[in-house]
């Protein structure tokens, strides 16, 4: 069940035939390699573009920091609810002691 299954040999592609050296073959200079041209639209920053990334990235600062704000505020919460659960829970098992 979890042994690799392998394909069979003659799915391979054959082997490329061996070329003589480049000794017998002139020597050609190949051309200069030109740099391949991009078939993607350029993007133009425009004032108004640049504007509105600008004012989309202080929303998303603004919302990210209101969120971890209000997540810190929950977790100090509930530590001084948990405070105040155990000094009452102190003072009462005090108080059945000293009976």
């Amino acid at each position: 069940m979890f042994t690799p299954k392998y394909p069979t040999p003659d799915t391979a592609p054959p082997p490329a035939p061996l070329v003589p050296s480049a000794a017998a073959a002139p020597a050609v200079q190949a051309p200069a390699p030109v740099a391949p041209v991009s078939n993607r639209p350029t993007v133009q920053l425009t004032a108004g573009s640049t504007l509105a990334l600008v004012g989309g990235g202080t929303a998303v600062v603004l919302v990210v920091g209101a969120v971890l704000v209000s997540l810190l505020l929950a977790v100090a919460i509930t530590g001084m609810s948990v405070a105040v659960v155990a000094v009452v829970l102190r003072s009462i098992l005090n108080q059945e002691r000293n009976r």
